[in-house]
């Protein structure tokens, strides 16, 4: 019987190549792939998918997130390599956000009704590959997306400081060639719903990041860039919340990072204690919206019980113990059944299944401009001006915190005039760059470069006894992440010219804007 099958379906088959021969391509052509799809859509996909999940690494290194836990779990919190976590963004960005957008920019150059698609594209696939090389270092670049176009599949590795030099460019032309009396792509932009002027003081705020990474390496280069990033005849930078770069997430498209900690992680991961204790010692009015102890932590939120979010309650986990050693941690707090007594994230407010990924915000940007009014970068700069204005906006990013009452003006004044946070020229720096790092809450990608950067804040090394034995040689913490498994085993060649070139492919491998102090 099995024999007649085998032969009815050959013959079927046989039949249906002979008999169709002319309309082969027609007939094979999936109508479904990317290449088809409309490319403002295209954008659309490429802007959602940014929201990349960075708890695993970036959030523990900069200690605003912990697990005790190793296995699957293990990343920065142990400083260990885990290629799952390591090569997430790695593959996460090319596959989705930068595949898009090539096809985009391929489909759009040139036409003129689709002239700031084009543009803002390059905008956005710029940022792709600045957020890759502050993770990796050199990655793929002027090969990128050959895989897609051309079935090549081995792309070669690009410096990253050559890198950089191509998105400065990318980001000054395209955000000079947009153009407010040309078509928009109206709500197909998840960000600005097309608004032209907006997505200029975009690029312009992307550039001032990009050249601040350089304060450390090339002050001249830094100031150079952020002259060119705030100058007002070229459209300025953000100039309220309302130009944040953000993704709305809703109950279809739910918040990935979200999702894992308010599922089948909810009883494994914990506020870190530095990021607890620098809210709470400074009564910061944040507290209350981020931190939370549930009655019944390792239940989803229906039947979590009473949500304590006294900020005197609050109580971070620290770094540096496992599963088994924590209970002999300072101030140990002890279990509820399979979980922990310390602080978690609001399940209710900014770690709900729709909250937003802030991708660039008003507030870092504010922030950014303070310390770039410090170091003469912006001479007409109030640096004060900047930094209170952009620990208040940070305040008032109200789709964060969800339906929580505001942060009152009241409570934004006395904090902004409270000890250790009213501005000091002495403390300039530092207070600064802590409120980034509170300012780049979630956006956990950003708060380690910008800590790689800046040396701030100043937290203790994790020290785990297992740590990556590349770990004490850098400072006591990650650097950069290493390149995923299948990459080295498929792109050898390639790979390991990179490797050469950057001097190691280790956590303690440091980035080439990365080096100094």
């Amino acid at each position: 019987m099995k024999k007649i099958l085998v032969h009815l379906l050959m013959t079927a088959v046989l039949y249906a190549s002979s008999g169709c021969d002319k309309n082969f391509e027609e007939i094979n052509t999936n109508p479904s792939l990317a290449s088809d799809l409309e490319p403002a859509y295209l954008f659309s996909n490429a802007q959602r998918l940014s929201a990349i999940a960075s708890y695993h690494y970036q959030g523990e290194i900069v200690q605003q997130i912990n697990t005790p836990y190793g296995g699957l779990l293990a990343a920065g919190n142990r400083n260990i390599i885990n290629d799952q976590h390591a090569s997430e963004a790695f593959n996460t960005i090319y596959t989705g956000p930068i595949r898009y957008l090539i096809e985009v920019t391929n489909k759009t150059e040139g036409k003129e009704e689709q002239h700031n698609l084009y543009h803002m594209a390059r905008i956005w696939k710029a940022y792709c590959f600045q957020l890759l090389v502050d993770t990796y270092g050199d990655v793929p670049y002027t090969e990128a997306g050959l895989g897609y176009t051309q079935a090549d599949y081995l792309p070669r590795y690009d410096p990253a400081e050559a890198i950089y030099d191509a998105i400065i460019k990318e980001y000054i032309d395209a955000t000079d060639a947009l153009d407010p009396t040309r078509s928009s792509i109206g709500s197909a932009d998840l960000f600005y719903g097309g608004t032209i002027d907006r997505w200029k003081r975009l690029g312009n705020s992307l550039l001032l990041r990009l050249g601040m990474r350089y304060t450390k390496i090339d002050e001249e280069k830094a100031r150079s860039i952020v002259a060119t990033a705030t100058d007002p005849a070229r459209g300025g930078v953000m100039q309220s919340n309302e130009d944040n770069a953000l993704i709305q997430f809703n109950a279809v498209y739910t918040n990935g990072t979200s999702n894992a900690l308010l599922g089948g992680e909810r009883a494994n991961y914990y506020i870190g204690k530095p990021f607890v204790d620098f809210l709470k010692n400074n009564n910061d009015p944040r507290l209350r919206y981020i931190a939370v102890k549930y009655e019944l932590p390792a239940n989803p939120l229906a039947t979590a019980g009473a949500a304590n979010t006294n900020p005197a309650d609050q109580q971070g986990m620290p770094y540096g113990y496992d599963e088994s050693s924590i209970e002999t941690a300072p101030d140990y707090p002890g279990k509820i059944g399979s979980a922990w007594k310390y602080s978690q994230f609001n399940r209710s407010t900014v770690m709900r299944i729709d909250a937003p990924e802030y991708l660039v915000s008003f507030s870092q940007t504010q922030l950014l401009l303070a310390e770039a009014a410090i170091r003469g970068y912006v001479p007409s700069g109030n640096a004060q001006q900047y930094y209170e204005t952009g620990i208040s906006a940070h305040m008032e990013q109200a789709p964060l915190f969800g339906n929580m009452p505001s942060i009152t003006a009241e409570e934004k004044e006395v904090y902004l005039h409270s000890p250790n946070i009213a501005f000091t020229s002495e403390r300039a720096f530092e207070q600064i760059n802590e409120q980034y790092w509170v300012s780049s809450f979630r956006n956990w990608s950003e708060a380690w470069a910008n800590f790689r950067r800046s040396g701030y804040p100043r937290l203790n090394p994790v020290n785990f006894p297992s740590q990556d034995p590349s770990i004490p040689g850098a400072g006591g913490f990650i650097r950069r992440l290493v390149y995923p498994l299948r990459e080295i085993s498929v792109n050898a060649v390639n790979i390991q010219e990179a490797i050469n070139r950057m001097g190691g492919n280790s956590l303690g491998t440091h980035i080439f804007w990365d080096q100094g102090n």
